[in-house]
């Protein structure tokens, strides 16, 4: 029981942090490509786009980030009377 537990908590985590990570990633990359390109290697530069990317993405999935957290909270306090027998 703790470890199908322990399972869908790491589930869950990895589901909600992901789209953030890849948009943050893919926006790391392309930045990487542009700053090569133009020989321009000003560390900053690289963050900006990075924050405002998170943001948006957390903008734009936040209500189904939300409502994936609140159906895993509901599922797990449905079933803790389960856990006791």
């Amino acid at each position: 029981m703790v470890l199908s537990l322990s399972q869908k908590a790491l589930e869950m985590a990895l589901m909600l942090a992901a789209p953030v990570l890849l948009v943050t990633f893919f926006v790391g990359l392309i930045v990487s490509i542009l700053q090569s390109a133009t020989q321009i290697q000003e560390m900053t530069l690289s963050y900006i786009p990075k924050i405002i990317a998170a943001y948006l993405t957390v903008l734009v999935l936040g209500a189904w980030m939300l409502n994936k957290l609140l159906d895993y909270t509901r599922e797990l306090i449905v079933n803790m009377p389960n856990w006791l027998r």
